[in-house]
């Protein structure tokens, strides 16, 4: 039997469940079995201890209700979900797949069985045939063909049903996934547009941080005492000499928007992790707010630009 889940998916794909709803183990066992029509139905000891690992993540929780644990999902499991939804509808797709392979191995083996039940008939029917009851045995063996023919036409019409409810979702998934990357990118274009006017009628602290930022000329502004923004330190910090390095290991994979997602998920990962090891404060937050203001103003002017 080919496989259900690639490594991973299967984790993927109890988030995606728990989203819709909150449910219990065996609910969510049972789920799965629905969806791929009986074709394919996880064990315990496969879908628990992966429950069990996402909640020691902080991706789900539960309650007890009726002696029974109740799985439901937390927003860092949404967000996970939101950030992955592109390989979520992969994911769709390939459970369409399995499902068509998993019916065509069905099929096979049904009519495997069907074309051994008569040759067995045939000799059956040919041994017997000065027998009395030859008329019964071979009605009953007629049958049983039938009932054999009904059950491969029920098991072929459940794997096309699954099949195209999986294409559906997954399309569905795929649209929605799109939209979202659509309106976060009109966001970012409405802000940085707001910003750029607000850049143009004042100068003060945010104009000398988004000259520093952009590669200008610092001004007086939010640490400019600090020992960083020293004339000696700055010469070994230029932002050309940051950028030229940064995220290299991110080779290009053919498609440009999928590598600009790729950038953002980087920026926001090493922005996090600074504020995780060094703190946040009030003034840093403000200060934080200036650069990325310039660099939204400065990255909405180049992809402004014609090619």
């Amino acid at each position: 039997m080919p496989p259900v889940f690639a490594h991973g998916r299967l984790r993927l794909y109890l988030l995606k469940l728990l989203d819709e709803a909150p449910r219990h183990g065996y609910e969510v066992i049972r789920l799965l079995e629905e969806r791929f029509q009986g074709l394919y139905a996880p064990s315990a000891g496969t879908v628990y201890p992966r429950l069990s690992k996402l909640e020691a993540e902080g991706l789900v929780t539960h309650a007890t209700e009726g002696g029974r644990k109740v799985y439901s999902i937390t927003e860092a499991g949404r967000a996970e979900l939101a950030d992955r939804s592109g390989e979520l509808a992969d994911l769709e797709l390939e459970i369409r797949d399995s499902v068509t392979e998993l019916a065509a191995e069905i099929r096979s083996d049904v009519r495997g069985a069907a074309g051994d039940l008569r040759r067995e008939m045939r000799a059956a029917a040919s041994a017997s045939a000065t027998q009395v009851g030859e008329e019964d045995s071979w009605q009953a063996a007629k049958e049983e063909l039938r009932k054999a023919r009904q059950e491969w036409k029920e098991q072929a019409r459940r794997a096309k049903d699954e099949s195209r409810r999986a294409r559906e979702e997954a399309q569905a998934a795929r649209r929605q996934a799109r939209e979202a990357q659509d309106r976060a990118r009109e966001e970012v274009q409405r802000i940085a547009g707001q910003l750029q006017e607000q850049f143009a009628k004042s100068g003060g602290v945010l104009g000398s941080l988004a000259g520093a930022w952009l590669g200008g000329a610092p001004g007086p502004g939010p640490g400019a005492d600090r020992p960083s923004d020293r004339p000696s330190d700055r010469a070994s910090d230029q932002p050309s000499d940051r950028a030229s390095g940064w995220a290299a290991d991110l080779s290009a994979t053919g498609d440009p928007a999928r590598d600009l997602d790729r950038l953002l998920d980087r920026f926001r990962d090493e922005v996090r992790d600074a504020a995780r090891d060094h703190g946040v404060t009030a003034a840093r937050v403000a200060e934080a707010r200036a650069h990325l203001a310039a660099a939204a103003a400065r990255l909405s002017t180049t992809f402004g630009s014609r090619p």
